[in-house]
C-alpha cells in the first residue's frame, strides 16, 4: 500500500501562474517564501489553525497581497506534510 505525500511547489519567483487547484501563500516569520499549495489543505483544520493565526497577525489587507502565514517554512513544511489530501 503506497502513501501520498501532499505536493507542495515551492516557487521562488514572484510569477502568477498557479496551476489550476491550488493557490499560493507566502510563509515565514521575516523573510516571506512563495509556496504554491492544493486547495484541498484548506479542508484542514491544521491549516484552517494556521490561517486563523495569520488574520489575527495581519487581518484581511495585507500589503503583500496575498495569504501569509506566519510561521517557519519548518513548520509549515510539517504540518503540511501530514495532510492526507
Amino acid at each position: 500500500m503506497a502513501i501520498r505525500v501532499p505536493r507542495i511547489i515551492k516557487k521562488s519567483s514572484t510569477s502568477l501562474d498557479v496551476p489550476k487547484g491550488h493557490f499560493a501563500v507566502y510563509v515565514g516569520e521575516k523573510q516571506k517564501n512563495r509556496f504554491v499549495i492544493p486547495i484541498s489543505y484548506l479542508s484542514q483544520p491544521s491549516f484552517q489553525d494556521l490561517l486563523s493565526r495569520a488574520e489575527e497577525e495581519f487581518g484581511f489587507d495585507h500589503p503583500m497581497g496575498g495569504v501569509t502565514i506566519p510561521c517557519s517554512e519548518d513548520i509549515f513544511i510539517g504540518i503540511t506534510s501530514k495532510f492526507r489530501i
